[in-house]
Order: structure tokens, then C-alpha cells, then sequence
């Protein structure tokens, strides 16, 4: 195993003082945690739209709550996933929020949340009138609902906060980027809080486009299994409040670094030995100041696609050998794209506060060449006090987060 020194850490960690999940597992962490310690797969047929092949993707079943009066240029389903995750009070992200603006003034909180298909759903159905009628709906807004800033603004509007504000998307590393840009943002003296994450709705346009790459399976998707046969696409909101570390929030999780990188190797596919993803985790345990030993659990990007799966798993193993536990959860909550570096940080949180490692839903029988420790039913466990999770995007847009207790 390649060892790397123990360095000072070169980026400061920040406070993770509220955070909440909403995907097909249903709404807030409580749900998330059962599907999980069950392992328990949340798959099935996709149902909100028609489409000529078969699917099974992660939808949101709930009923999602309504965006208000004011803010109805805003209405799309990704801003109503936002908001309901936004609304979950177990999460308490909307309670955090209002401690940090007392705190720190709404000036000094800043909003990241990353997405790939922002309102392209309802950009599709607008199309389809337009076809049909020959204009285009009158309800529809283009800047407020399609755009990639789009649901960003509207968190920032919802919340009443006046700092920064952008989106980030780069595919399915979006939501831990935009995590990496909030610990920037508080360390470089922008922000003292900033809420960050990913949200992502399922669309006409990813189906058919990750079914035109071959890459979408049939049957529920099965990471890292001999037999797997491609993703099965998901929908999210995964939202998190960071904060400046001090003594009121010292005994809280935290971000220790997440780290980056851009091989650019090929459009759609990593690239052969994992350089990209592997530069990401050493990356990471760099700027924490960590070796490889000290990560309990990894949550591995595991998208269930032949290829992906398997130069992760090279990537892994040149970084860890076979030293460190890891699970892909992708078959419980399918790929949530751009939410998806946000949900499986949550997810791994998730992991250390209830000391244990999530299962590897739908995997049977491991694939032959892949090297590292992974685990297929959920493993209680003892003293994890720190993890990684993985999120690798197109064009070999990287990014690892390492979070601890």
C-alpha cells in the first residue's frame, strides 16, 4: 500500500450543525437510517412520467410541500424537494439556519447547493407544450425554475439570507463539491455559515441519456456485484449547515477536508486506473492531515455500472489496499446525480452516529477484480470515528469527503 505522511492539516475543519435527507427512502434522516440498518432496497418502476424502455429508479413518494405565493416563479419539483428537505424537522436545517442569522446576520451566510437537472423537468413538459400548442406555458420561467442557479436562489429567498449564492454542477460530484466550496467559503472569511448540498429530480433527459450510454439497468441496480447491469437513477435533496468552529459547537460533527480532482481523462468514462479518483481520496487525507489507516468506513461511489465499478475499486484499493470497510448505497437509494455527494455524506454521518457500516444492497457475489473490503449487510461496529465518501462525476470531476465526529 502506498503510505503518505502524517502533515499538519492545511485547511480547517468546520462544524456540521444541522443536517436533513429527502430521497425514495422518504423524508428526513430517521427514514434514511431504517432503509439502511434494514438494508433495505427503495427501488421501483418509475412512475412520475412515461418512458419507452424499462427503469427502476429512486423516486420520491411523498407528497411534496408547496412552494409559497411569493415565490412562485420558483415552482418546480427540484425547489419543492428542497424545500421539503428544507422543512424537516428532525434535520433541523431550517432551526440552524434561524440560530445562524441571530448568530452571524443573513449577510454572513452563504447558500451552495449542487444539482445536474435543476427544473428540467418541468423545462421538458413546458416543450411538449409547445409542440402542441405552439407557445410556450405561461407559468413557466426559465431563470427561476430550469436554470442551474435556479433552486440556490430559491433556498436563499425561502431562508432570507443575503450572502453568497451560487450553484455548482459537475455532474455526480456536484453535491460534495458544493460542500468543499461551503469549507472554503467559512475558512477564507466569506461566510460563518453556509448551507450547502445537492438536489436532484428525476427528468426525462438523464434516463434517456444514460440509456443511450447502455448504462441503465432493468432490474434494481446491484453495485459491485460480477453481475451488475448499470445504475438506476434516483432523486434527492441532501441539505447541511457548516459553521465556523467554536466553543458552541464544539462537540459537533464536523468536515475535516474534501478533496478534489480533474483528470478530464474522457467525457463519460474515468479514466482506466483510477488516477482521478484516487488523486481525490490522497488529496483528502492531505488536507486533514490523515494516512489512509485512519479511515473507518468509506462509502464508495458504486454506481453498478461495469466499468465505474471497477476502476473505483482499483482506485481504492492503490489508495487503502484492502485496510478500510466500504459499502455502496446506490442500490438502496438509486444515483441521485448531483444530490448524490450531498445524500451520501449524510449517509456516511448517518454511519458514525449510529456506529455502524452500511450493507451493499443487491450485491451477491463480488466482482472478481475488485480488491477492497466490501461489505454486503449492514455491520454494527465500535469506535468509527472517522469517514470518506466518494463522488465521482463526468469528465473526471472528483471529490471525496472525509467527516468525523
Amino acid at each position: 500500500m502506498e503510505t503518505m505522511e502524517n502533515h499538519h492539516a492545511t485547511i480547517a475543519s468546520v462544524a456540521i450543525t444541522a443536517y436533513s435527507a429527502l430521497s425514495a427512502c422518504g423524508i428526513g434522516n430517521k427514514t434514511l437510517y431504517k432503509s439502511l440498518i434494514d438494508n433495505e432496497s427503495q427501488l421501483a418502476p418509475l412512475s412520475l412520467f412515461n418512458i419507452p424502455f424499462p427503469a427502476y429508479v429512486g423516486e420520491i413518494k411523498q407528497p411534496l410541500l408547496a412552494i409559497r405565493e411569493q415565490l412562485a416563479e420558483y415552482n418546480c419539483r427540484n425547489a419543492r424537494v428542497a424545500l421539503t428537505a428544507l422543512n424537516d424537522v428532525d434535520g433541523g436545517v431550517r432551526e440552524a439556519i434561524e440560530i445562524a442569522k441571530e448568530k452571524y446576520g443573513a449577510h454572513r451566510i452563504g447558500v451552495i447547493i449542487g444539482t445536474s437537472t435543476s427544473g428540467l423537468y418541468e423545462t421538458e413538459s413546458a416543450y411538449g407544450v409547445l409542440l402542441e400548442e405552439g407557445n410556450m406555458p405561461a407559468d413557466f420561467h426559465f431563470v427561476t425554475e430550469h436554470a442551474y442557479q435556479a433552486t440556490a436562489r430559491f433556498v436563499q429567498l425561502e431562508l432570507g439570507l443575503t450572502g453568497v449564492c451560487y450553484a455548482i454542477s459537475t455532474a455526480c460530484s456536484s453535491g460534495a463539491k458544493a460542500i468543499a466550496a461551503g469549507q472554503r467559503l467559512i475558512n477564507g472569511g466569506l461566510c460563518d455559515a453556509v448551507i450547502v448540498g445537492g438536489v436532484d429530480t428525476l427528468c426525462r433527459l438523464t434516463l434517456r441519456g444514460f440509456r443511450s450510454l447502455e448504462l441503465v439497468s432493468s432490474e434494481p441496480c446491484t453495485p459491485m456485484d460480477r453481475n451488475r447491469k448499470g445504475i438506476s437513477i434516483g432523486e434527492a435533496a441532501g441539505l447541511l449547515v457548516l459553521e465556523k468552529r467554536h466553543a458552541d459547537n464544539a462537540h459537533t460533527m464536523k468536515v475535516l477536508a474534501v478533496g478534489e480532482s480533474s483528470d478530464a481523462h474522457h467525457m463519460s468514462t474515468p479514466h482506466p486506473e483510477g488516477r482521478g479518483a484516487a488523486l481525490a481520496m490522497k488529496n483528502a487525507l492531505q488536507l486533514a492531515g490523515l494516512k489512509a489507516e485512519d479511515i473507518d468506513y468509506l462509502n464508495l461511489h458504486a454506481t453498478a455500472t461495469k466499468i465505474n465499478d471497477s476502476v473505483e475499486s482499483r482506485a481504492v484499493f492503490s489508495v487503502f489496499a484492502d485496510s478500510v470497510p466500504c459499502s455502496g448505497t446506490k442500490g438502496i437509494t438509486g444515483h441521485t446525480l448531483g444530490a448524490a455527494g450531498a445524500l451520501e455524506t449524510i449517509i456516511t454521518l448517518t454511519a458514525l452516529q449510529q456506529q455502524f457500516i452500511p450493507g451493499t444492497q443487491g450485491l451477491q457475489e463480488l466482482d472478481d477484480d475488485c480488491q477492497c473490503q466490501v461489505i454486503k449487510a449492514p455491520l454494527q461496529t465500535k469506535n468509527m470515528q472517522i469517514a470518506m465518501s466518494n463522488s465521482f462525476g463526468f469528465g473526471g470531476n472528483n471529490a471525496s469527503v472525509i467527516v468525523a465526529l
